[in-house]
């Protein structure tokens, strides 16, 4: 018998630049739909919460379903501010760089849900291992200072990491945010082995472990995988599948098929698939496997479903590679303006109060922006000293280091 040659199958996106996208591929349940199992429920046990789309907010903005979590309307009106203000600061921080004020600039911009809502779900002592996307853990802090944040992308004078990261890779020990790294991949098993060590001492923290769609495809994510199932090690790991890993698609990464939540069942590790751009579905999802990583029932994977909706960078233009419009288009909406719709519902917010709030955050961020650039920009040349490359590696420098200090003349 004379058999066909074999082939192989090269995943496409459903659009690109001059056709619309066709998102039929993106499975989406109803409001209020998918099952709440138990916390102490067996990864067996969530293999169709891995394909479906655990979703609380419908059409209306109401809270339906088993997943509608028990939060107050304070706490709402506080993750809808926060959200506004991580896509203002956004705004803002795009338009310095292109006045040449900083290098590099990585918005979050349709992604603000995720990171603030999980931001809530947390305690003070558990340690976030993020990727560059999820400022919103920070600007969701009252005691986290936009200043502190802008001078580290100026690489200025008051940069506390003086100089010696890429911007938007911030380090902050104290808000439990752990250095962000420009290798992709390696805050997953950082974080593990950090909750693993939580578990070692005896403490009560966990960890939040972050990853984009296409950094599934490294090795370490699978390695992280395997040492939190065998260890049941307290981590929630984050798959934010905003569709597109720069300019590939997420089939590519192996979400054509699959979901990445099916991932995680695969290695013994209880798994949801949630819409990333409904508040409040996030806010239950994130309490749900922070309740599970402390009451000693391992890891949980979830699978963050939203859309990148800007550019992967400064440095990036996607008009290149997808349709200009897929953002107005995508059918899980704006998390901002989908949250806002709950709250007007509750009579716990108006448009008149959301334009106050609106004008308040601009004239909050333009004001650190001002003090920020006091301790200089790219423009002017305060950097952090030459110096300080010799500084916070050794408790007392060696002589061939001081010698070459010397030869410096710093």
């Amino acid at each position: 018998m004379e058999r066909q040659p074999l082939r192989l199958h090269v995943p496409e996106p459903s659009g690109r630049p001059g056709c619309a996208t066709d998102f039929s591929y993106l499975h989406v349940s109803e409001a209020g739909a998918v099952r709440r199992p138990p916390i102490d429920t067996t990864h067996f046990d969530t293999q169709d919460l891995a394909y479906e789309l655990v979703r609380v907010l419908d059409r209306d903005g109401r809270a339906v379903g088993p997943w509608a979590p028990d939060i107050s309307t304070v706490q709402l009106r506080k993750g809808l501010r926060a959200m506004m203000k991580t896509r203002i600061f956004d705004s803002r921080m795009l338009l310095v760089q292109r006045q040449r004020k900083i290098s590099f600039y990585m918005q979050s911009l349709g992604e603000e849900a995720i990171a603030c809502a999980h931001a809530a779900a947390l305690d003070a002592g558990d340690m976030c291992f993020p990727t560059y996307r999820q400022q919103g853990l920070l600007l969701s802090r009252d005691d986290v200072s936009m200043v502190e944040l802008m001078c580290q992308l100026m690489s200025n004078s008051g940069d506390p990491m003086k100089g010696r990261q890429l911007p938007v890779m911030y380090s902050l020990k104290r808000a439990g945010f752990f250095s962000i790294s420009g290798n992709l991949a390696t805050q997953f098993i950082q974080a593990v082995g950090w909750a693993m060590a939580s578990a070692i001492k005896g403490d009560t923290r966990i960890a939040s472990a972050w990853i984009g769609d296409g950094a599934t495809a490294e090795a370490d994510f699978h390695t992280a995988l395997t040492f939190a199932h065998v260890y049941r090690a307290p981590v929630i790991l984050n798959v934010v599948n905003n569709q597109w890993a720069i300019s590939s698609f997420q089939a590519l990464a192996g979400g054509e098929a699959s979901t990445f939540a099916a991932r995680g069942v695969g290695c013994g590790i209880a798994s949801l698939r949630v819409d990333g751009n409904d508040f409040l579905a996030v806010y239950a999802a994130s309490q749900w496997a922070a309740e599970r990583a402390r009451s000693n029932l391992g890891p949980t994977l979830i699978e963050w479903v939203t859309y990148r909706a800007g550019a992967h960078s400064t440095s990036d233009d996607p008009s290149k590679y997808r349709p200009a419009d897929d953002w107005e288009r995508f059918p899980l909406g704006d998390p901002i303006a989908r949250l806002k719709a709950h709250l007007v519902g509750l009579g716990a917010w108006t448009e008149q109060e959301h334009e106050q709030v609106r004008l308040e955050l601009e004239a909050e961020v333009a004001a650190a922006q001002k003090e920020a650039e006091s301790h200089g920009t790219l423009l002017d040349g305060h950097i952090p000293s030459a110096a300080s490359i010799f500084e916070d590696v050794y408790a007392e420098m060696p002589a061939h280091l001081r010698a070459q200090r010397q030869e410096l003349g710093v």
